[in-house]
């Protein structure tokens, strides 16, 4: 690590970025508690591990970086709020028709949740080898993988023909989440590429719903995947009426 070099400094920072690994946040006075060291401890633990692009300072805190990651590190992070957002929308997977999913671990963990319901002829699109293999265990529901080119820091499927098969259906609604949002203009994306195939795929449905863990509002990211216009629903693990929501909520309907 880039200051001290010390035993405990690893072991430390290592903690703290388990901590950010639960939640998606770490604050520092939780942090300093938990650790049993103080505020200015955590805060230069902080600094070193954002100059080694493993998360990025808040005020009061830190947020995991806004950085290329594969499904599986992201599956890691935030597991309680993509449960819990994963829940609330359930009663919006229709029965029939087609949905689109994008390649973020909480549309899998949506996906985990499909009800077993004999009734259900559900096609399910994605460009995610893992929400794939989700979806096609599926009772009632039909996969099908978007090809193209593999994104290996995203394990994803993107460039233009995963957009131009993305776009060759049409979706009842499609499910995404995003790396960052911004209440100036709306989700952004760690790849152009990544934005590119959310976009081609919000062109080709009904209704567009946002999947989106606290920690990744009031933040941004590399390219600007779906401004707020192209998005019909923004759905946290927050109470719809959290202070913290003020912001979107004459952007967007919120649950």
């Amino acid at each position: 690590m880039a200051t001290t070099g010390t035993v405990d400094a690893e072991a430390r920072r290592a903690r703290i970025l388990d901590l950010l690994s639960k939640s998606g946040r770490v604050r520092i006075d939780e942090a300093a508690s938990a650790l049993d060291v103080s505020a200015m401890t955590v805060r230069r633990d902080l600094a070193d591990l954002e100059a080694e692009g493993m998360l990025r300072r808040v005020r009061g805190g830190a947020v995991a970086s806004a950085r290329p990651r594969s499904f599986t590190e992201r599956m890691a992070t935030g597991a309680e709020a993509k449960l819990a957002i994963a829940r609330k929308v359930q009663h919006l997977l229709p029965l029939d028709g087609a949905i689109a999913a994008d390649a973020s671990s909480t549309v899998g963990v949506l996906l985990s949740q499909l009800p077993d319901d004999t009734a259900r002829e559900l096609l399910v699109a994605t460009n995610s080898h893992e929400n794939f293999q989700v979806a096609r265990r599926a009772p009632g529901a039909t996969a099908i993988l978007v090809g193209g080119e593999a994104e290996p820091r995203t394990d994803s499927f993107v460039g233009p023909i995963a957009c131009a098969a993305a776009r060759s259906l049409h979706y009842r609604r499609f499910f995404t989440s995003a790396s960052a949002v911004e209440p100036e203009r709306g989700a952004f994306e760690v790849t152009m590429a990544e934005a590119q195939v959310k976009a081609a795929f919000a062109d080709s449905a009904d209704e567009t719903i946002l999947l989106a863990d606290s920690a990744k509002l009031g933040q941004t990211a590399l390219a600007l995947g779906l401004p707020w216009q192209r998005i019909s629903l923004l759905v946290t693990e927050l109470d719809p009426h959290d202070p913290a929501l003020a912001p979107y909520r004459e952007l967007v309907a919120i649950l």
